[in-house]
């Protein structure tokens, strides 16, 4: 498959307020947030050429850069009407949309208070995150090394960009391993998430997910939630210790990108793509759609 490079293509994205063609979407090498990881961005979908959940992904995304510590030159309202007018400037009918801020390059430190906060929004067509077979299938999931970080030790919080350094090695690793994907442990050995979607598991009937105290609480993962309450599920929502993957009986990830996804398989433990999982991913396709 040939990839094309998102520094070289057609359209145009919003950039610190106006919009420019898509090559000239620029930064210096010497901005801050590429050396220090000062970078907050969010993962938006488009259905039918409107974003879903816009207002939740765009105030996650104010309260991404105030837990790192600085605060964007645009009003909650601006940020929503660039979003919007990018998707329909670009003819976005389904695809993806990349908000991010960063700190600039006024300052090359570590103490960075009088860099210029910049921001940008990128939307293209994208399909599935993953492939039809693999979520026909379930995915494979490899158990990654890396853990996500305790609270005190990174802002968990926040969808920062530094945060995923150790998503990508542990997705790498997975699949140069014939994975699809990784699960992540927390630092004291709980079930967190994959490397980019909150997980779920079918338990007796009930639906078990991990308590997201040092990871996102995903906007896909409340939505999925709602959805399985209004089903009548019971939702437990509690810390669970990867010995109980012996008794689920399915196991699926949630997320912007994933949507919704079935696992079949963690480690040499295998999963069906059972009814609970099947319905729910029938309920949220039907509200996105």
């Amino acid at each position: 498959m040939t990839l094309i490079p998102f520094d070289d293509r057609n359209g145009f994205i919003w950039f610190d307020g106006n919009v420019v063609p898509w090559r000239d979407a620029k930064v210096h090498v010497l901005t801050h947030g590429l050396h220090y990881g000062s970078c907050v961005f969010e993962g938006e979908r488009v259905y039918e050429g409107k974003i879903f959940k816009l207002r939740e992904h765009s105030e996650r995304l104010f309260k991404s850069a105030e837990l790192l510590g600085f605060t964007l030159p645009y009003s909650l309202e601006d940020i929503e009407k660039a979003s919007n007018d990018i998707v329909a400037r670009q003819s976005i009918l389904n695809g993806y949309v990349r908000p991010v801020a960063w700190r600039g390059s006024e300052m090359m430190a570590i103490s960075a208070q009088q860099t210029k906060i910049h921001v940008a929004i990128a939307a293209w067509e994208w399909p599935s995150y993953f492939s039809k077979e693999a979520k026909e299938r379930g995915l494979r999931l490899q158990i990654a090394k890396w853990a996500r970080p305790a609270p005190n030790t990174a802002p968990t919080a926040s969808k920062a960009a530094g945060l995923y350094m150790i998503c990508t090695l542990s997705k790498h690793v997975a699949e140069k391993d014939g994975f699809d994907d990784a699960l992540m442990l927390d630092y004291r050995g709980y079930i967190a998430e994959a490397t980019g979607a909150n997980m779920f598991f079918v338990i007796n009937g009930e639906v078990h997910t991990p308590t997201p105290d040092c990871f996102l609480d995903g906007i896909t993962r409340r939505t999925v939630i709602d959805l399985a309450k209004k089903r009548g599920l019971k939702v437990i929502e509690r810390h669970i210790k990867p010995e109980e993957l012996k008794q689920v009986s399915e196991v699926f990830l949630t997320g912007t990108a994933a949507e919704v996804t079935p696992v079949g398989q963690i480690g040499e433990q295998k999963f069906t793509v059972g009814a609970i999982t099947k319905q729910l991913m029938a309920d949220y396709s039907a509200i996105v759609l």
